[in-house]
């Protein structure tokens, strides 16, 4: 059964050209059977097997559009995973073990996390990235999406606000704004009947200033909205919430990040994704997401005390000029403008700052402002 909120069309995230999308148990099973058989004819001839991916980390490899955000070129440089090699045979036998525990699950309909799968056998996967790593490297050379491959996403983001809806189960979930949130479905592509009367969006960086805004009442206090967090970078389930969301109501939405680099790192990951899941671009990304605050540009105008600002560590430097060489920073000539102010201040201010002025200054005075009077870029 395909799944409603699968946008089609747009150009490729993965190499061959074809964009992700989700799909029946047996094309899965047909799609791992394939490789497989890859291998066992490899074999047959007496040639070591290998696997081929595409380089997902390598910035030569993404391309920028407006529409998508980053994505994945359709003819991308590959990489081979052979299995006559000491330093890549380990990988290319934890993939055949991991393929053939996803086989198992899409053939007897079971589900799993990508930590459950870890635990099954930690000293033979080592860590948890390594597992993570190979799940989307499988996820991007059978250009089938993760869900569809029967593994879920660990959430830890929070959603709140005006909205309600029904998980896949049948549980209808009333996401009204109160001192606790609720937490982000693990299944967003099987959520339907989704009603919400909210004006806009708002995602908020930290889950600190989340509960703040959610104690102030500010969901219903000012206009009817939703407010998500994904408590820092974002997780894949917050990632797809916030695109299924603009994809059914679509009103603005706005971020609320730190006037840092890291705070700039996570507002372009859920505007225009990361490399790493480029070629799940066109599910993640939303580019019409606007930078509503900490702008740098807000601290002299609101004569932030220099006292509460931190000063640029070496990687703070290193990560903001490496955003600030990304194509999609050319594109936006304000963001740039505000880049190089904090480039050239060399100071850094988390939104905690603005209790400086006063304790509730961020819901009562800040925020109103800035929604009223279109302070976002």
């Amino acid at each position: 059964k395909r799944s409603s909120s699968v946008r089609k069309g747009g150009a490729s995230p993965c190499q061959s050209g074809s964009v992700l999308k989700a799909i029946g148990h047996s094309e899965v099973l047909e799609a791992i059977e394939n490789v497989i058989l890859d291998v066992l004819t490899s074999l047959a001839k007496k040639k070591a097997p290998v696997l081929t991916l595409a380089n997902r980390s390598d910035w030569r490899n993404i391309e920028f559009k407006d529409s998508v955000g980053l994505q994945m070129i359709p003819c991308c440089t590959t990489k081979k995973i052979r299995s006559d090699c000491s330093k890549s045979a380990p990988k290319f036998a934890l993939m055949l073990k991991i393929l053939s525990m996803i086989y198992k699950m899409v053939q007897s309909n079971t589900y799993a996390t990508k930590r459950d799968i870890y635990y099954t056998d930690t000293l033979l996967f080592g860590s948890q990235s390594v597992v993570d790593n190979i799940i989307d490297d499988i996820s991007c050379m059978l250009k089938i999406p993760r869900r569809s491959l029967h593994i879920l996403s660990t959430t830890k983001g929070s959603v709140a606000g005006n909205l309600s809806y029904t998980e896949e189960d049948g549980t209808k979930v009333n996401c009204t704004c109160s001192a606790t949130a609720v937490t982000v479905p693990s299944n967003v592509e099987g959520i339907k009947n989704l009603i919400s009367h909210a004006k806009f969006m708002l995602i908020v960086e930290k889950d600190a200033t989340f509960q703040r805004l959610l104690d102030d009442d500010f969901c219903s206090k000012l206009t009817p909205c939703i407010m998500i967090t994904g408590k820092g970078v974002p997780d894949l389930n917050t990632r797809l919430l916030v695109r299924k969301l603009w994809d059914t109501f679509q009103i603005p939405i706005f971020t609320l990040m730190d006037a840092d680099p890291h705070g700039i790192e996570i507002m372009c990951i859920y505007k225009y994704g990361s490399v790493s899941m480029s070629f799940e671009a066109h599910h993640l990304t939303v580019p019409s997401i606007k930078w509503l605050g900490l702008l740098p540009s807000d601290l002299e105008r609101l004569n932030i005390c220099k006292d509460a600002l931190i000063p640029f560590t070496k990687q703070d430097q290193n990560k903001l000029a490496s955003i600030q060489k990304r194509p999609y920073v050319a594109r936006q000539p304000m963001w740039k403008r505000e880049l190089e102010i904090m480039a050239a201040s060399k100071m850094k201010a988390e939104i905690q700052v603005l209790t400086s002025l006063s304790s509730d200054y961020l819901s009562r005075v800040y925020l109103p402002n800035k929604l009223q009077f279109g302070g976002w870029i």
